[in-house]
């Protein structure tokens, strides 16, 4: 694991909630000259810590859809089969996320789809596709409640 400093701390709390902030204003915001912060940046990047820049959509502003949780267990539990599983479900857009899990379910997946109609084709080509689905558990949002892209650096990191 990369070791961190509280500025490193801090440029990732500003990225998390600022992801279009200049690097300028980055700089002033962590007191370190630009160059100093472009130098974190770039390591913070190059060791993959900061995966990528993203903007929060607000899809309902534009579009109606609806929010799933699928819980997923597999026929078989070889290697072999989680591999085939999870190869196929990269291949569909509307799974936004998907969790390797423990506890007697094997997969959750997030669903974002267009009606409840066409969340409903999609299980159902994945079963078609016989890619060892055996059951699988949904759960529909009715209202988003909370959601941040920004981890709790404060709970996660250790005490200075």
């Amino acid at each position: 694991m990369l070791k961190l400093d509280e500025r490193d701390i801090q440029i990732l709390k500003l990225l998390s909630q600022e992801g279009r902030i200049s690097k300028s204003e980055l700089a002033g915001r962590v007191n370190l000259s630009a160059t100093a912060c472009w130098e974190r940046l770039k390591r913070l990047e190059g060791a993959g810590v900061i995966e990528s820049y993203s903007a929060n959509i607000a899809l309902q502003k534009i579009t109606n859809s609806v929010t799933i949780f699928v819980a997923v267990e597999l026929e078989s539990h070889q290697a072999a089969s989680f591999r085939q599983f999870e190869a196929a479900i990269e291949q569909y857009d509307e799974i936004q996320a998907c969790w390797a899990i423990g506890g007697g379910l094997d997969y959750f997946m997030q669903v974002v789809t267009k009606s409840i109609d066409s969340y409903q084709r999609l299980i159902d080509e994945l079963l078609d596709k016989k890619i060892g689905l055996a059951r699988y558990f949904t759960y529909i949002v009715t209202k988003p409640i909370k959601q941040t892209n920004m981890p709790p650096f404060d709970l996660l990191m250790d005490a200075k």
